[in-house]
């Protein structure tokens, strides 16, 4: 059923946009309610305008915390058009049928985002606003409601095009919307109260992207989130659903680098999330060659992360292979011009960290949560033959970044601040060993004085024996486990460091 717009009740913090709104009501002869900034923003247009203040005949009280609330503002948005009784009641207590609400809500979200004052966070909760917005919304059966900014130009297209009217396809479309921005305000205030976490798992992601498709062209896929506030896309196709995956992957990796490499350059080499290769190098060039001589072959058709702006050397070798995504803080624009000769290439320039203290996966009807594993180690216990020398200790700690990268079981070789072999996603840690060993075989690594690092203890001495057989001279392990003691005495015995770091590493 269509409905013509006769009256409108216009209360929003933000005022840009709303002009053309105004100036089409009031060309339409609509009755136009008002109050506070917005009923002067009106009166500065030279519009009429009649003071929500004349209908519930109170003024704004409390410093402008009570100003709507009033069965006659609420009569007139909930009043039921098709019932006679609600229309007898309404011409009892004079209350005007209001056909369209325009509200926003304060802007709670930004001020938490820009401030830690608590009171100044308390009075951007709203209370009139979500509640007009709801009942608009309710009795989107006879009312229009516009309950954000974004649906401005919608409007005013729609007030040209259909001369004040609207179908009910279209209330229930704004009505959806509407229900949409009061869930996503709750939610964050609900948060902002409960930061760790409450008896609902709360969660409210706004932007929504279709993807082409999900891990698989028969799956559907979307990403909820502002990735143009993180990276800024200067070359290429859209993103996918496993460009995602491993993007994010990717700039997790060679984040967790970034406070101990100083001023050296750090490229990383993801494959479906997993590390196949990855260096530490005084300049980016020979940190790219040194992350790509570790498995070129698994670097095919990966993605590509370094933390040092891409220079003209450097944008000259990577442009020999072919790879999904290139991740950097910035380009040289002699750089970008070679890069850019692919034109599905995708480039990104990352603004800022990735941030975020949990992760979420949903599995069996509900929804895991954790925090991020963060930290290398929470201690460095010397337990072996020997203590770890200088640069055994770099190496050390470089390969735990990796390995707490890597899927479990997760077995990195590491050697020079480059990684030389790697196992990962199987079943046994003898295996991770073997295939790591194998890898770095594959590419003609020497291993001797290598280094090996574990995401989770050894329950046996078995995959030391079996690395130090192969050249590896020194270990890094969580321990915790009953059997610790086996392949420590094995590097007691053989004269090799062994690291116990306290923090397992699992990645599932």
């Amino acid at each position: 059923m269509n409905k013509k717009i006769k009256s409108a009740l216009i209360s929003v913090y933000y005022k840009d946009g709303l002009e053309p709104i105004v100036k089409k009501l009031h060309q339409l002869g609509v009755t136009i309610f008002s109050t506070g900034g917005t009923q002067q923003f009106i009166e500065t247009l030279g519009l009429p305008v009649v003071p929500v203040e004349n209908l519930t005949t109170y003024p704004s009280i409390l410093g402008g915390r009570v100003k709507t609330l009033h069965p006659s503002v609420f009569g007139g948005i909930l009043g039921r058009r098709d019932l006679p009784s609600d229309v007898a009641e309404m011409s009892r207590y004079n209350i005007p049928e209001i056909d369209l609400v325009i509200v926003d809500l304060y802007p709670f979200e930004e001020t938490v985002a820009s401030t830690t004052d608590d009171k100044a966070i308390i009075e951007k909760i709203d209370v009139g606003g979500p509640s007009m917005i709801r009942a608009a919304a309710k009795n989107h059966k006879d009312v229009v409601v516009i309950a954000s900014k974004a649906e401005y130009g919608w409007l005013v297209n729609t007030l040209n095009d259909q001369d004040g009217e609207t179908t009910l396809e279209q209330r229930r479309m704004l009505a959806a919307k509407a229900f949409e921005v009061c869930a996503h305000y709750d939610v964050v205030i609900a948060q902002y109260f409960t930061p760790d976490g409450g008896d609902y798992f709360l969660a409210s992601v706004p932007s929504p992207k279709s993807l082409r498709y999900g891990e698989n062209p028969h799956q559907s896929a979307r990403f909820y989130g502002k990735l143009e506030e993180l990276f800024e896309q200067v070359n290429g196709k859209e993103l996918s659903y496993n460009n995602l995956v491993d993007v994010d992957a990717a700039v997790q990796l060679t984040q967790d680098f970034s406070d101990s490499v100083a001023n050296d350059a750090v490229f990383a080499i993801i494959k479906h999330t997993n590390p196949c290769g990855v260096a530490i190098r005084p300049t980016l060039k020979a940190a790219w060659d040194a992350a790509l001589s570790g498995d070129p072959e698994s670097a095919f058709g990966g993605v590509l992360s370094c933390n040092v702006a891409i220079d003209k050397a450097t944008a000259e070798a990577i442009n020999e292979i072919f790879f999904e995504v290139l991740i950097a803080p910035g380009y040289d624009a002699d750089a970008l011009a070679i890069l850019k000769s692919k034109k599905n290439r995708i480039l990104l320039v990352q603004k800022t960290k990735i941030g975020g203290g949990n992760q979420f996966r949903s599995l069996l009807n509900g929804v895991l949560q954790q925090q991020t594993d963060q930290g290398n180690y929470t201690e460095w216990k010397e337990a072996g033959g020997r203590p770890s020398t200088d640069a055994e200790k770099k190496d050390l700690s470089f390969a735990n970044i990796v390995c707490k990268h890597l899927k479990s079981n997760a077995i990195a070789l590491v050697k020079d601040l480059q990684l030389v072999g790697k196992g990962c996603g199987q079943t046994s840690r003898v295996d991770s060993v073997r295939q790591a060993i194998a890898k770095a075989a594959q590419f003609n690594f020497d291993l001797h004085g290598a280094v090996l690092a574990s995401d989770a203890f050894f329950p046996f001495n078995d995959s030391v024996q079996i690395a130090h057989t192969a050249g590896v001279t020194a270990f890094i392990q969580p321990g915790g486990s009953i059997r610790d003691k086996d392949s420590i005495e094995y590097c007691v015995e053989h004269k090799l460091p062994m690291v116990i770091t306290g923090i397992r590493h699992f990645k599932h």
